[in-house]
């Protein structure tokens, strides 16, 4: 199996600039729901500007009614007001749509004027409702602010832009920048690095192991007391097999929400084995890999399902042969 080349430093591609809060701002949803309000705000406004009246005393409307001099006339019984369109060739204060208040009890005055001289077209009392886009806009609300609460919720439990994947391994890739450590600069644990040799020799040269028939442990356990370079021996791998080696800690796999430590490490070993031959390695495992059915949740625990997708990963039906795993405690 040929193993892909080092790129050079010449061919990286410029690492992104971090985005600022205000390009952060405008990618979320806030900004969007802002602006579908300025937008409807502003459709309302537009759509009733050519249908502005000309503000006139109660007595002139009254009066162009018994003259004959209006169209069409519209009771307004919310706002208390009455809207009047003149007759061609009529005006009230050089307007032929306009529009007055009128007081509470004044109604059955204004219903008689009509009633003894209708309009020749229409008029109509309009009771109260409310807009088509009104009506719309809160029927919607309360959806879009159940949305955005959870989305916020989220954000802030995830960190901001990762809302909604939580589901998502947190294992970090091991930069080229980073300085690379090797074995020379472990001291001691000679067994340990003897073993871990051959695990770079067989990502390294695959092709030389299997004409012999050799199978590649599933995966390595370092354990140890504190201190005693088990994370140093990981890293050591990580600089001398020049594969993409992911790193991970054991509590970032389990959190509140049921089922996300299984689905992150089926994520991690996805992502591992889109980049085979490759290294996941796993600090602190203890925090997921305890005795089965020691939970407070009995066999349904969080951990043990953490737990058992791991072993699945490792060693199920589908072979990852190209994939080492690990694991320090």
């Amino acid at each position: 199996m040929e193993i892909p080349k080092k790129k050079k430093k010449s061919e990286k591609k410029p690492s992104k600039a971090p985005q600022t809060r205000a390009q952060r701002m405008l990618r979320g949803p806030l900004f969007w729901i802002v602006l579908a309000i300025i937008g409807v705000t502003l459709f309302g406004q537009i759509s009733s500007a050519g249908n502005k009246y000309t503000q006139v005393k109660t007595s002139e409307i009254l009066d162009a009614i018994s003259k004959s001099q209006v169209d069409s006339v519209l009771l307004i019984d919310k706002s208390q007001k009455i809207q009047a369109i003149l007759k061609s060739g009529s005006s009230i204060k050089g307007a032929t749509k306009v529009e007055a208040s009128y007081i509470t009890g004044q109604e059955p005055t204004l219903i008689d004027a009509l009633t003894s001289n209708p309009p020749p077209k229409s008029w109509s009392v309009k009771v109260a409702s409310q807009s088509l886009l009104v009506s719309i806009f809160f029927s919607f609300a309360p959806i879009l602010l159940i949305g955005f609460l959870f989305f916020f919720m989220m954000s802030q439990a995830q960190g901001g832009s990762r809302a909604f994947s939580f589901g998502r391994s947190r294992a970090k890739l091991q930069s080229d920048d980073v300085p690379k450590t090797t074995f020379a600069d472990v001291a001691g644990a000679q067994e340990a690095v003897a073993e871990l040799m051959e695990i770079k020799d067989f990502l390294a040269n695959p092709p030389k192991y299997v004409a012999l028939g050799a199978k590649i442990p599933k995966g390595i356990l370092l354990y140890g007391p504190p201190g005693t370079g088990k994370t140093l021996l990981a890293r050591a791998v990580a600089g001398e097999a020049n594969v993409p080696f992911y790193s991970i800690s054991g509590s970032d796999f389990v959190e509140m929400f049921v089922g996300v430590g299984a689905s992150r490490v089926r994520d991690l070993f996805n992502q591992a084995k889109e980049n085979a031959p490759s290294i996941v390695f796993v600090d602190e495992i203890d925090a997921v890999g305890r005795q089965r059915g020691a939970g407070m949740g009995g066999g349904h625990d969080e951990r043990e399902q953490t737990l058992n997708q791991l072993l699945v990963e490792m060693d199920g039906f589908e072979t990852n042969g190209s994939v080492i795993l690990i694991a320090a405690t």
